[in-house]
């Protein structure tokens, strides 16, 4: 995309909210034998002012081969997601499925062959499903008209995404990360649609990543009282004034001192902590907070491919569930909240240990919300 200019309306409107400065590429986990210095990129989320969408300043860097393990917390949502998709009668004349893929996930095509539809390489679908993948397209206007070119007349778009309006709530800074070009709100995407001819009808809200919300749209129909519901909500929450966005800056400072502060606390007293969840958003968190290996002895991930390599700037191991468990460690930092039912279950040898990271409640009165 030209400098300057929105990724969906291409207006000359965006405005930066958010500068985490210059961070290493979230998706380059080096080898430890890697001495390093790990390349790093600017990385920032401008707003535009036209059309509400929050989206990554320029992107210098390069995406690695995404090396994540499809949590079981994103899983369960997307059999839930699908079966309201059903039980909404969006899938009785259904026959065809195509999908948008996206690294964050596995397939989602099973769960509607399983429902008798068949999945088409090419050519119009009946249903065309994105579940976070829109996200990792530079061009917003092109990835929502491809989109749009896969869906039979009377068919069904149906896109998931992290809901900008959670991530403001609840100061989730570093889901900003090299690779992902938009932040979106359903007020952003209902222009986005429209101007491929698509109509939000309506939504679902889910709690995974604090807050997601799967849309349909379709060529004809009106919005429903769901959709109406979160337009309101976005709207008194204010996404798209920049200097709502703009408040993530203060939970960055916030969130980076607090976390070198426990991990040094900890090490003082002489207790062992380790992290679990090398997750792409882990990578600025860690950077920015300034911990090293000192103050994380490692980060254990299920994803083979990560295990054996270091996070990205900050140096702190990445190692097997296997080894959490055999160092026995005093603490362990959740990095990625939703997996909490999961490990708890897996790794019972560690209850009582796990601290869910989560960026600090703030006071009333800091312009950053509870």
């Amino acid at each position: 995309m030209p400098v300057g200019r929105c990724r969906a309306c291409t207006a000359v409107d965006p405005v930066v909210v958010l500068d985490l400065g210059t961070q290493p590429a979230a998706d380059h986990f080096p080898l430890m034998t890697d001495p390093g210095p790990d390349a790093a990129f600017p990385l920032a989320m401008r707003l535009c002012r036209s059309c509400g969408l929050a989206q990554l300043d320029d992107d210098l860097s390069e995406a690695d081969e995404p090396r994540a393990v499809e949590p079981e917390a994103l899983r369960l949502q997307a059999a839930q997601a699908v079966g309201l998709v059903e039980r909404a009668g969006l899938l009785t004349a259904a026959r065809t499925v195509a999908e948008f893929g996206s690294p964050h996930g596995g397939s989602v095509v099973p769960l509607f062959t399983a429902r008798g539809l068949t999945e088409v390489p090419g050519g119009p679908a009946d249903v065309v499903f994105d579940s976070f993948g829109m996200m990792h397209e530079a061009d917003q206007a092109d990835a929502v008209g491809r989109r749009a070119a896969r869906l039979a007349i009377e068919g069904t778009l149906l896109l998931q995404f992290h809901s900008l309006e959670a991530i403001l709530r609840q100061g989730q800074w570093n889901a900003l990360r090299h690779g992902h070009y938009a932040y979106y709100s359903l007020t952003s995407v209902v222009p986005l649609l429209a101007a491929v001819g698509l109509r939000v009808v309506t939504a679902w809200e889910f709690d995974l990543y604090g807050g997601t919300v799967l849309l349909a749209a379709r060529r004809d129909g009106r919005p429903d009282a769901a959709v109406q519901r979160i337009l309101e909500r976005e709207a008194a929450a204010g996404v798209t004034d920049p200097a709502v966005s703009a408040r993530l800056q203060q939970a960055v400072d916030l969130d980076a001192s607090a976390l070198h502060a426990h991990l040094s606390d900890q090490k003082r007293s002489g207790r062992t902590v380790f992290g679990y969840g090398a997750a792409s958003r882990a990578v600025a968190l860690l950077a920015v907070a300034g911990v090293d290996a000192e103050l994380l002895a490692g980060v254990a991930d299920a994803s083979r491919a990560k295990q054996g390599r270091r996070m990205p700037g900050s140096g702190v191991p990445v190692i097997s569930p296997e080894q959490l468990v055999a160092a026995d460690p005093d603490e362990v930092l959740l990095l990625l909240p939703d997996l909490l039912p999961e490990v708890e279950r897996n790794y019972p040898a560690l209850a009582g240990r796990w601290r869910v990271h989560r960026v600090p409640e703030h006071s009333a009165d800091d312009g950053l919300g509870t």
